[in-house]
């Protein structure tokens, strides 16, 4: 007995030494290793308290990046291409040639009418254009014969007998612009005419309306993007000349117009004299 008395005094002994039983209990804390993606209940009422919310779920507020939108589309409204391309070298080489032969018919204007200038020019084509369509409305001959040429007044009033014509300017998307200056000579060196082209890009309203009331083109309500090449003419030699709307120009690439809508009779039945 006094030999496991001793046993148990010596393990006891044993114990007592061992640097691990000395050392504090080991504590097991769960770490999160993996990234929180969500985002977590919106229950606040301010942007201070979400940045805290945040902070706290160990996120942050990406930063709103002012990014700027570029809109690639085609060119329209002068048909120009691409001075990379053949097509465009040729085109950008033939206005060359234009703005040359305009500059020399400008030169030619001006020994004729030392008044004209070319920066005033379009503004006051402008005030023609507009009296002109607003005189072909209101179907005042006389004062339409002196603000448009002899070959455009047969095609301006061609057909409009018996239609009722509504039009109005309603302004200038863009100022209008010479784009081209020509001084042709007739029959002789004497007869000098100018012609200058304007372009000219409106917001216009037309309605025509036929002899019963009945709407045949266009809207009164709704106003069209017009855009349009006026070529206006004067008698140079003419002492007291003016300029006068001579013409349109199409281009090729302008889009079709909008068909008439064309009002016809339906045959009734044919009465015999007993049924009348």
């Amino acid at each position: 007995m006094a030999a496991s008395m001793r046993l148990n005094i010596a393990k006891g002994a044993t114990c007592l030494l061992n640097a691990a039983r000395l050392a504090p209990s080991s504590l097991v804390i769960p770490v999160r290793t993996k990234k929180r993606h969500r985002l977590p209940s919106r229950n606040f009422d301010s942007f201070e308290q979400q940045q805290k919310q945040l902070k706290a779920a160990g996120l942050t507020i990406p930063e709103d990046k002012m990014a700027q939108y570029v809109t690639i589309t085609c060119t329209k409204g002068d048909a120009r291409m691409s001075v990379l391309s053949k097509e465009g070298l040729l085109q950008r080489t033939e206005r060359l040639k234009q703005t040359a032969k305009s500059y020399a018919a400008i030169r030619k204007i001006r020994e004729c009418d030392p008044g004209f200038r070319i920066k005033t020019f379009a503004g006051k084509a402008q005030e023609i254009f507009i009296d002109a369509h607003n005189n072909l409305a209101n179907f005042n001959e006389e004062k339409l014969h002196s603000l448009v040429t002899e070959h455009c007044y047969p095609e301006m009033v061609r057909g409009n007998e018996y239609k009722t014509i509504r039009w109005s300017f309603l302004g200038s998307l863009e100022p209008p612009r010479v784009v081209q200056v020509r001084c042709p000579t007739m029959l002789s060196e004497d007869v000098v005419y100018g012609q200058v082209t304007v372009r000219m890009h409106s917001r216009q309203i037309l309605a025509i309306y036929d002899q019963f009331g009945r709407l045949m083109y266009g809207s009164e309500q709704i106003p069209k993007d017009v855009l349009e090449y006026i070529v206006f003419e004067k008698h140079l030699v003419h002492k007291t000349g003016q300029w006068r709307l001579h013409d349109k120009i199409v281009p090729s690439w302008a889009p079709p117009k909008d068909p008439l809508i064309k009002t016809v009779m339906i045959p009734g039945p044919t009465l015999t004299p007993s049924g009348e």
